[in-house]
């Protein structure tokens, strides 16, 4: 199935507007977007790049934490045609200086807690649905890509060296969603068993591999985008309890974390040489 543009994804019809299209914490809240308040958003964020005078082609560096609102400002780079520029949420002040100097960034979207660079206007991740619900909408439409337009510049993390960016278009990102959609509908029938599937990123969504398991895979599915403001594995645990997670998506150095803990629990409870018995007598068994 070939697509024109990774707008395609996201058009209103793409899915049912009152799924649950992200789950994220702040603070001691938890905060649920449908499919709609995602769509909603992101194109009160294109408005309001808009007005601001941001053409095609214009580089906007996307600082802060995972949130819808993070979600929001990408696709809201996407609808109007601007690029992204994605940066860690825990890179050094100077890295970011550099990146956003290096990229000739004309705006910078960032977390409320962190700095914004020199000489660059800046809007806060965290108001940024209630500062562009005052933008309006009427008659707005996406910008056309192509897929050889650029979406965004995804620079190395390294501190050491001066910034290198690679420069990722829409057919970038295509090449790797395309084969999965195409395999997805051949077991899409079974889904329904599932849904929604509920992913639990781990991963900076400034990280490519992030964002085809946050933001692209999850609309493919109709599925449900969980984030997480920590690594601690009890939390994890709990969460995907809670959530009813589907996918832990993350980095193997998390999965011996989790590991750990709940080798300790059981251990606790006096069930840990039981557990192992029978993990290992199930291991050539088929489920």
């Amino acid at each position: 199935m070939s697509r024109s543009s990774l707008l395609e994804y996201f058009r209103p019809n793409s899915r049912p507007s009152n799924d649950t299209a992200l789950v994220w914490r702040r603070g001691y809240r938890t905060v649920r977007w449908s499919y709609s308040d995602l769509l909603n958003v992101a194109r009160r964020v294109a408005s309001e790049l808009t007005a601001r005078n941001i053409q095609k082609g214009d580089r906007i560096l996307l600082w802060g934490e995972n949130s819808g609102e993070w979600i929001a400002a990408f696709l809201g780079c996407m609808f109007c045609g601007a690029v992204a520029v994605p940066m860690d949420a825990i890179a050094e002040k100077s890295f970011a200086k550099r990146v956003a100097q290096q990229a000739g960034v004309r705006l910078a979207v960032i977390g409320r807690d962190l700095p914004a660079p020199e000489s660059v206007p800046a809007l806060a991740l965290e108001d940024l649905s209630d500062a562009a619900r005052e933008t309006n909408q009427a008659g707005l439409t996406s910008v056309p890509a192509l897929r050889s337009d650029p979406v965004e510049i995804v620079f190395t993390s390294g501190t050491t060296a001066e910034p290198r960016g690679v420069v990722l278009t829409h057919a970038n990102l295509l090449a790797n969603l395309e084969p999965l959609e195409s395999e997805i509908a051949r077991y899409r029938r079974y889904e329904r068993f599932v849904h929604p599937i509920r992913f639990l990123d781990l991963l900076p969504l400034s990280h490519v591999f992030g964002q085809l398991l946050g933001i692209f895979l999850p609309q493919i599915l109709a599925g449900t985008s969980v984030f997480l403001d920590t690594l601690n594995p009890a939390e994890v645990i709990r969460t995907i309890r809670t959530e009813r997670v589907s996918v832990l998506v993350t980095v193997p150095r998390l999965i011996e974390s989790l590991r750990d803990h709940v080798e300790r629990d059981l251990e606790s409870r006096g069930q840990l040489a039981k557990f192992r018995r029978n993990y290992e007598e199930s291991a050539h068994e088929h489920f």
